[in-house]
């Protein structure tokens, strides 16, 4: 695209302020700024109106899973069907590490925090250690895929190397990076970061796999054969990945798909229940709830929407595939997005200027013909670190990884 067409372009949606600064750039700037509006894709609803994606919902109705009991009784043929799959490289896992540390009052990648109290102990390095006790058990690695995000990308590899990838095959791990929305302000313009540089923000964790594709890494899936993809968020330190009776479980029942779960501790605890919507596999969010989801109980009294979610899901890459063309729901947040204004000044909102579009992991899961529930005990599995302090902070995350024997 030359300086002509993005004019044209830009006129045609109301963002011709992005090539304010064209005339005080460097050829490489103007031709890296060129790229950019190239690739906004403007025609699309949300820059019409930023709503016009957002996820209508339908009938939600309860959705059981294959219970810890229930697990246990075939633990043992869960175990070796899972073995057996990593054995085969059927299996690789899915790190998302796109996010900083800003809530927990840490300017660098999440994943970067230090958990410990007499020693080093990183979120990276508490996820490796649990994947390398499956790999140790199955004498065979699992190929691990990072994604990170335009922010951290350089940041994550670097400490990786300076941290020897924590004993963890190098040749085994591949990074790419989560592809970007543009951030717009109150009236829809979209804002800029710098003369050169629109402000494109990570698209959320729902774009996962589009952007696995776009860096070249799904034709690496194909050529190792690879079957099942383990995708896990950075932020729970007792996340199991790679767990053989979980693959094994999910492999056996014939299900698409399968996602961990945990009994909710309330009827009103603030998180994503696995269900279904309109008889295929999906997610309500807790504040979608009405009254009477979060009461309705079954006969044994247990609560009927109780099986939330811990963002750790098995996907059947061949039933992933046809997601890459899918209109994916878009959520749109109100954010404070650092800009320049029309003097080139930098600003930094102390309060919400404008709005960021995201997709979720979660509407892969309702993208998908059917998902296999499998309980999951929450002091040995959920230990999200979200805050500073207070409920799934770095406080109570370092208690549960006590209680499971960690020495921090």
């Amino acid at each position: 695209m030359n300086y002509t067409e993005a004019k044209q372009y830009l006129a045609r949606h109301g963002q011709e302020h992005l090539l304010h600064f064209y005339d005080t750039l460097t050829p490489p700037q103007q031709e890296s700024l060129l790229a950019q509006i190239a690739g906004l894709g403007l025609e699309r609803p949300q820059f019409r109106d930023r709503n016009a994606l957002t996820q209508k919902r339908g009938e939600f109705s309860p959705l059981g899973a294959l219970t810890i009991e229930e697990i246990r009784k075939n633990e043992a043929k869960y175990r070796e069907i899972g073995l057996r799959a990593i054995r085969e490289a059927k299996v690789g896992a899915v790190l998302l590490a796109g996010g900083q540390g800003s809530r927990l009052g840490f300017e660098h990648p999440k994943g970067m925090f230090n958990m410990g109290r007499t020693r080093e102990l990183y979120i990276f390095q508490c996820l490796i250690e649990n994947l390398k006790r499956v790999t140790d058990e199955a004498q065979a690695y699992v190929p691990l895929l990072i994604m990170t995000s335009k922010q951290n990308n350089e940041e994550t590899q670097a400490f990786f190397r300076e941290h020897g990838y924590f004993g963890y095959s190098a040749d085994n791990i591949d990074f790419f990076t989560q592809e970007t929305e543009p951030a717009v302000d109150e009236d829809g313009k979209i804002l800029m970061t710098a003369p050169d540089q629109i402000a494109l923000l990570p698209n959320g964790n729902g774009g996962w796999f589009s952007s696995m594709q776009r860096a070249g890494l799904l034709e690496k899936v194909h050529s190792i054969g690879i079957e099942w993809l383990n995708v896990f968020a950075v932020d729970n330190v007792l996340q199991q990945i790679a767990d053989p009776v979980f693959l094994g479980a999910t492999i056996d029942s014939g299900c698409a798909s399968g996602g961990k779960v945990v009994s909710k501790a309330t009827p009103d605890e603030r998180v994503g229940v696995l269900c279904l919507e309109d008889g295929k596999p999906s997610i309500v969010e807790y504040f979608e709830m009405t009254d009477e989801m979060r009461t309705l109980r079954n006969p044994d009294g247990s609560l009927a929407y109780r099986f939330g979610v811990i963002l750790n899901y098995l996907f059947r890459v061949d039933a992933l595939t046809h997601t890459l063309n899918s209109d994916f729901p878009l959520y749109v947040a109100h954010k404070k997005i650092a800009h320049i204004n029309a003097d080139g000044v930098l600003v930094k909102p102390d309060k919400p200027n404008g709005y960021k579009f995201e997709t979720l992991v979660l509407d892969m899961v309702h993208m998908q013909d059917s998902c296999l529930a499998f309980e999951v005990d929450r002091s040995r599995e959920f230990a999200p670190v979200k805050n500073a302090t207070g409920v799934d902070s770095v406080e109570t995350a370092q208690a549960l990884l006590e209680q499971n024997g960690v020495t921090l």
